[in-house]
């Protein structure tokens, strides 16, 4: 759920043509953007990194890791189907080749006036359910009223803005803020997925189901093999497919999602071609594990495909619900346990990055000391503030890479003596006889190798340190409790920060389950500054305080960094064309198409080397 709500409501930053910033004016539109001129006009045919002459159909066969147990991923309950989302749409849709934009999909026109504190939609009056009824108004009203009474608690944090929905007549919904200047709001509306009403009359819509959901988008289930497989099929009389918005995607006739418990047998399966496309993730795997004949041959491509997108933030995590982290001395200190130089150079065939920043691999990342704009945002708060927030660049401990970090536990102990803690009898102690033990819980089994030595380093520092790998379904539900001392969480960005940085950060987030603020941060200066990037008036201003956020968040220790790559490694089985232009800001796996003479050529290949 939480990937599929992250991915479904990405955060962009809105700016209307100089001709609507008069107060009183309205602009409408086919899309709205951050700079107000769109790459795309009224009249565009396709994205640019689409092909309009795509083959359409064929099989897609792909993988997914653990299982799942319901097809209704707007819910807390229940682990969704891989692929879900395909069935589903929203008002609006983003382009990937520009960093703020979207355009009309559900919605044929929005309205925003200059104050932002509404939004409207009309939307297509052709669009339509694959049951072939017309989807309306009271669809989109019913789905916003009943993602915030019964969904994940996700969007009753993200729609938590919005006061109303209102019928305008003509095919139009109004959405009403309860403030003005929230720029995002906007976008996040026009990124809600609407829901049938007339389905959810005779259906339970809080309930997980695997039973096939009605959808509007360019997928319908097809069949499901629960939790080991599904296929969905692509809808021939699917209402959108000639929309500019869609011209040249969605080209697979079928897509199957596999179900794999480990990685290692899912790589397997992919060598032995019982699927065909796969997004490594793994540097030992990608880096020793995709070898034979098939490779050789060039049966099976690897590629390496640069993007633009913000890395964001990969780390260890606290849950600072647990008192043993309060300190953030201690979190300091634990940072120190984490060999990066040599887990790169043994583990990772030094193909990654050390992550320094919440929004690595963009402009919003602090660099250097403050500047005199974040200044003038963190100064009200400096008796709250960590001194080094101002007068120090982040840096995580490093060490020489041989695996030698005797320095950093040495200094890891002096912060945890000052904390209060110290070795008896070999076992670190806290100020109240307490002894720290700490579970690291993960769902992926490819993490242990990784996680080992760190532990390992844990325990020079008395600390009693256990590794605790399960289940997806049951990590999610440990997860949406926030049952767990550390794991390793990703932290995705987009190029423009806006009202999710409130679900990760901020002190109303932190005792929701099923959240985002994973880590349990209830900090005044984070709430303040998160405020100042949602209502930031320009692009400066929200860069300013996204690097100022940067630095405090940094400076709690609330994390230990992890790595980043600045590429998508990619494998698949040589029978996929793409378009000549990739996309900017994706993989854009959806404008790619099977061609039927690499098909058959692929075949006959496979069949030589069975001889």
């Amino acid at each position: 759920m939480r990937r599929f709500a992250v991915l479904a409501t990405l955060a962009f930053f809105t700016a209307l043509p100089a001709s609507a910033q008069d107060d009183g004016d309205v602009y409408v539109g086919h899309g709205i953007s951050m700079y107000g001129d769109l790459k795309y006009g009224p009249d565009f045919t396709h994205f640019e990194y689409t092909d309009p002459n795509a083959v359409k159909g064929g099989e897609i066969r792909l993988s997914a890791r653990g299982t799942y147990d319901s097809l209704n991923p707007f819910i807390l309950r229940g682990t969704a189907a891989a692929g879900i989302g395909n069935v589903f749409e929203t008002l609006m849709v983003s382009s990937q080749d520009e960093p703020f934009a979207e355009y009309g999909l559900l919605a044929e026109t929005v309205e925003i006036p200059a104050d932002r504190s509404w939004v409207a939609f009309t939307l297509r009056p052709e669009a339509r359910w694959h049951d072939g009824t017309p989807l309306t108004v009271d669809d989109v009203i019913w789905t916003f009223e009943t993602l915030k009474a019964d969904g994940h608690p996700f969007y009753r944090a993200y729609y938590a803005n919005v006061v109303s929905a209102e019928d305008m007549g003509d095919g139009k919904v109004k959405f009403t803020f309860d403030q003005e200047g929230n720029r995002e709001l906007p976008l996040i509306m026009g990124q809600m997925v609407v829901l049938p009403k007339h389905y959810y009359a005779e259906h339970t819509f809080a309930e997980t189901t695997l039973e096939p959901p009605l959808g509007s988008g360019p997928y319908r289930v097809a069949s499901v093999d629960a939790g080991r497989s599904i296929t969905y099929e692509r809808v021939e009389d699917y209402w959108g497919k000639d929309l500019p918005v869609n011209v040249g995607q969605y080209n697979f006739g079928t897509m199957r999602y596999d179900y794999y418990r480990d990685d290692s047998v899912a790589v397997e399966a992919f060598k032995a071609h019982e699927y065909d496309f796969r997004l490594e993730s793994v540097a030992k795997t990608w880096a020793t594990a995709y070898t034979g004949p098939a490779v050789n041959q060039g049966l099976i491509i690897l590629e390496e495909i640069v993007h633009e997108n913000p890395t964001g933030m990969q780390a260890f995590i606290f849950n600072l619900r647990r008192d043993k982290f309060a300190d953030p001395r201690v979190r300091e200190a634990l940072g120190y346990a984490f060999d990066f130089e040599w887990s790169n150079q043994n583990l990772f065939y030094g193909q990654y990055t050390r992550t320094k920043s919440y929004f690595s691999n963009s402009e919003l990342a602090a660099t250097g000391l403050p500047s005199e704009a974040e200044l003038a945002l963190l100064e009200p708060y400096r008796d709250q503030l960590p001194p080094e927030v101002f007068t120090e660049v982040y840096e995580p401990p490093t060490s020489d890479g041989s695996g030698n970090i005797r320095a950093g536990l040495q200094a890891a102990r002096g912060l945890l003596e000052e904390a209060g803690w110290t070795i008896e009898n070999g076992v670190l102690t806290g100020p109240n006889g307490e002894t720290m033990e700490i579970e690291v819980l993960l769902d992926n089994p490819a993490f242990e190798r990784i996680v080992q030595p760190f532990s390992r380093n844990l325990e020079r520092l008395g600390i009693k340190a256990t590794l605790r790998t399960v289940d997806a379904a049951q990590y999610q539900n440990r997860m949406d409790t926030f049952d767990f001392d550390m794991t390793v969480e990703v932290f995705g960005q987009s190029q423009s920060p806006g009202n999710e940085q409130r679900d990760f950060w901020s002190s109303e987030s932190a005792d929701i389950d099923g959240g985002r603020n994973l880590i349990g941060i209830k900090n005044p200066v984070v709430d303040a500054l998160i405020d100042d990037i949602i209502f930031a008036e320009d692009r400066q201003s929200l860069v300013t305080a996204t690097r100022a956020l940067d630095r405090v968040l940094l400076w709690n220790h609330y994390v230990i960094p992890n790595w980043h790559v600045q590429v998508f490694r990619v494998a698949y089985w040589n029978k996929f064309e793409s378009p000549a232009i990739p996309p900017r800001f994706g993989l854009g796996l959806n404008t790619w198409w099977i061609d039927p003479g690499l098909v058959t050529e692929l075949e006959e290949a496979e069949e030589e080397l069975k001889e």
